[in-house]
């Protein structure tokens, strides 16, 4: 069983076998003509059922075909231009290629002694992200492994930062529409049921800063303590952007932590034309960015970033076989003093060799494209009878619903969409998501592949149509 082992006597077994997988999923890439082939539950699990993990094959090419059969053939791929779901962005070549280097080597970047050239590559990294936002000379941060967990940590540092003695006390603001880790990190952090006060947002699903201002006056009246404002750069529901520099002032004034959850725009600090659409970030105390989102990075590629590195402390502990305090007086760097996660993939490299092949407007140009789409989408989508379009894009998410000429009850218009969604997803031709506007069901493309173009948005559109008038079709006939 050694002979698996990847060491110097296998090097030349390790480059034919990953060869051998990088050529299979090389012709399954260019093969693939739709983002789904429409499995089942019911029809997969039984392929994966049967496998008797005790008796493995002995052999890469045969656990390869095998892997076709249960993984391969079925996945959803990102890359494809009809796939228009969720947050997940194809991916840049040079970064899959620092995925490779990443996993043969297996660095874990919580200590210097693990890592080397890592720890300084990813303190790299953060310093340009910093300086990208404009955080200033104080700012560090640390590669998280996504979103939710750099928004927990973000509220962290902010809860500790709050001073007091009562968590019960502790109020966080988000809007309406925030993402729902935001709960989740209030209950994580040992707060109340009430701790998370939804602002509400206005047309364009911003928050809306009068009424935020008005909560945080209630709070401070009621004895309450302001514990940070989560300001949204890019909903993931509408890809709206709260107005950052007036959440700012409000900040400032009432002596509250300022988060902002640009895990989706962050694209928007390599754009080449729309920077200014997230003008105000860089007056944030902590920031999430997802580079898996709009960096086409490989997930996961995540970080949080700080204002001031000291409150970085509030997560930091030693362990004398790991990082003992005396690495501090002897300037050894340990991420993982930063850090929420004690072993911790070199995701870092992904950006570094991206950014080292393509450069960052090579990035800003592919999410610019996106955002142009998704505004050329919305025109297609306002000019058409048969939808409701919510908002017109600050960055590339479209939410919509399909509206029939001849039915007007809102609950048969829910099914008709619901069922829509569904069909499409079960003929493979498209993915697109769904989510819900006061209280009824919408659809909803994300728009992160510059491949997918209007002629594919109009080709889906139709298609939702389709579904939904087939659906209503045979309604009618149950009716009657």
């Amino acid at each position: 069983m050694r002979s698996h082992l990847l060491n110097d006597a296998t090097a030349e077994q390790y480059r034919r076998s990953v060869t051998e997988g990088v050529e299979r999923v090389a012709a399954k890439l260019a093969a693939t003509d739709r983002p789904f082939t429409g499995v089942t539950v019911d029809a997969l699990s039984p392929r994966i059922d049967e496998i008797d993990l005790d008796k493995p094959l002995h052999d890469t090419a045969a656990v390869l075909d095998e892997l076709e059969d249960v993984y391969l053939r079925d996945a959803v791929y990102f890359h494809h231009p009809r796939y228009l779901a969720h947050l997940n962005c194809p991916v840049v070549i040079p970064a899959v290629l620092g995925e490779a280097v990443l996993s043969a080597v297996n660095s874990s970047l919580d200590t210097w002694d693990q890592s080397a050239g890592g720890t300084l590559i990813e303190r790299k990294l953060i310093d340009w992200t910093c300086a990208r936002i404009g955080l200033g000379p104080a700012a560090d941060g640390v590669f998280t492994s996504g979103g939710t967990q750099s928004n927990l940590q973000a509220l962290l540092l902010a809860r500790e930062e709050a001073k007091t003695d009562s968590f019960a006390k502790l109020r966080i603001f988000a809007s309406e529409v925030s993402h729902f880790s935001v709960k989740k990190s209030a209950k994580l952090l040992g707060l109340g049921p009430d701790a998370v006060v939804s602002v509400p947002v206005d047309h364009d699903k911003r928050m809306q800063t009068v009424a935020l201002a008005r909560e945080l006056e209630r709070c401070a009246k009621d004895g309450l303590v302001p514990m940070a404002v989560v300001a949204t750069g890019g909903t993931t529901d509408f890809g709206s952007i709260d107005p950052l520099p007036e959440i700012a002032g409000l900040c400032e004034q009432y002596g509250v932590w300022m988060h902002v959850d640009a895990a989706y725009g962050c694209g928007l600090l390599a754009s080449l034309k729309y920077r200014d659409r997230i003008a105000g970030i860089e007056r944030a105390d902590s920031v999430t960015v997802d580079y898996h989102k709009s960096f086409f990075q490989p997930v996961s590629s995540s970080a949080v970033l700080v204002r001031d590195a000291a409150t970085l402390r509030h997560a930091t502990y030693h362990a004398e076989y790991l990082n003992p305090r005396r690495m501090v007086q002897e300037r050894i760097p340990n991420q993982v003093d930063k850090s929420l996660q004690t072993t911790r993939r070199f995701d870092a490299l992904k950006l570094w060799m991206t950014l080292r092949v393509m450069g960052a407007d090579g990035i800003g140009e592919l999410f610019d494209e996106v955002c142009d789409l998704a505004a050329e989408g919305w025109k297609l989508l306002a000019a058409d009878p048969r939808y409701d379009v919510v908002v017109q894009p600050s960055l590339s998410t479209l939410v919509f619903r399909y509206i029939p000429a001849a039915v007007t009850d809102p609950a048969e218009i829910d099914r008709a969409n619901l069922y829509a969604r569904k069909a499409l997803f079960a003929s493979g031709d498209a993915v697109v998501a769904g989510t819900k506007v006061a209280g009824r069901h919408y659809l909803k493309f994300t728009l992160l592949n510059p491949e997918t173009t209007t002629a594919d948005i109009a080709t889906v559109l139709d298609l939702i149509a389709g579904h939904a008038e087939q659906y209503l079709g045979e309604s009618l006939d149950r009716a009657s």
